[in-house]
C-alpha cells in the first residue's frame, strides 16, 4: 500500500474538523498536516500541527503531498464585510491553491457550494463561482471541485440561519425526490468521507466536479479478501492428471524422416 500525505486547510471548520480525524486515522496515511490559525482540540501522532497566518502564507509552510483538501470558508455574518468574506473564502484558497502548485504538489481538492456560479443572482453563488473559476483557470494538475448542500453537524458556533435551515431540511429531506434530491442536506461528516474517497479513488479528470447528491453516496470500496485456497488450489493440483500428449503435434516424425534424408543428401 502506498503511503501518502496530505496538507488539510481549514482543518477548525466543520468538515475539516472531521476530515483531519478521518485521514489520521487511516491506513493510507502515514502523515496529515494541518495548516491553521489557532491550535487543534484534536491531537495524534500523525498530525503535523502548523500556526500560520494566512495574509503571509509562504511555499516554505508547504510540505510535498499528494492532495491539498481546502475546506475554507466562513459568513458574512462572521467576516463583518463582503471584503473579508471574499477574502477567506476565495484569495485565502486561490493563493493555497498556487502555492501548493509550485510545491508539486498534484491534487487540490476544495469545498465549494451546491449552485456555485459567478453569474448567479445570489451573492454567496457568485462568491463560489468567482472562486472556482480562478481556481480552473490556475491550471492545477488535478482539481477536484466539492459542492454539497446545506452541510449539517456539530458545530462549535452558534448559527441561528443555518440552524434553521438544518431544522427545515431535516423536516422536508425525506420528500425531495427525483430532480430535488439534489437539494437534500448532508451531514459534514460524509463530505469529509468523500473527499478522502475522491482523493484515494476519485475520477482523474484535471477538473472534476461533485454534486451533493453524488457526495452523499459515496464510501470506501471494501477490500476483497482473496484466500489461498482460491489464489492456489494444491487438492485440485495433486488430482489432475496432466492431459495426453498428441504424438503427432509434439513430434512429426516423417518431418523428421525428411530432414534426415536432405542431411544425407548434402
Amino acid at each position: 500500500m502506498e503511503m501518502r500525505s496530505a496538507i488539510v486547510v481549514g482543518a477548525t471548520g466543520l468538515v475539516g474538523s472531521y476530515l483531519i480525524r478521518l485521514l489520521c486515522e487511516s491506513e493510507e496515511y502515514i502523515s496529515v498536516t494541518a495548516l491553521t490559525r489557532r491550535k487543534l482540540e484534536y491531537k495524534h501522532e500523525k498530525l503535523v500541527e502548523r500556526i500560520v497566518n494566512f495574509d503571509e502564507l509562504a511555499e516554505s509552510d508547504f510540505d510535498f503531498a499528494q492532495e491539498v483538501f481546502c475546506c475554507l470558508g466562513t459568513t458574512i455574518k462572521k467576516a463583518g464585510t463582503k471584503e473579508q468574506f471574499e477574502k477567506v473564502d476565495v484569495e485565502y484558497p486561490l493563493n493555497v491553491a498556487s502555492l501548493a502548485k509550485k510545491r508539486g504538489i498534484q491534487h487540490f481538492i476544495v469545498i465549494s457550494a451546491m449552485g456555485a456560479n459567478e453569474k448567479a443572482f445570489a451573492y454567496y453563488s457568485r462568491v463560489k463561482g468567482k472562486l472556482e473559476k480562478e481556481l480552473i483557470d490556475l491550471e492545477m494538475p488535478r482539481l477536484s471541485i466539492v459542492r454539497p448542500s446545506l452541510l449539517v453537524g456539530d458545530r462549535k458556533e452558534f448559527r441561528l440561519g443555518e440552524k434553521a435551515g438544518e431544522f427545515a431540511l431535516n423536516v422536508i429531506n425525506p420528500l425531495l425526490v427525483g430532480p430535488m434530491k439534489k437539494a437534500r442536506s448532508i451531514e459534514a461528516s460524509q463530505v469529509a468521507l468523500a473527499m478522502k474517497v475522491i482523493a484515494l479513488h476519485g475520477k482523474k479528470q484535471k477538473v472534476c466536479i461533485y454534486a451533493s447528491e453524488e457526495l452523499a453516496t459515496m464510501q470506501m470500496p471494501e477490500e476483497q479478501e482473496v484466500s489461498h485456497e482460491n489464489l492456489f488450489n494444491w487438492n485440485k493440483l495433486k488430482n489432475d492428471e496432466p492431459a495426453p500428449l498428441d504424438e503427432e503435434v509434439v513430434f512429426n516424425k516423417s518431418k523428421l524422416k525428411d530432414l534426415e534424408v536432405e542431411k544425407d543428401d548434402k
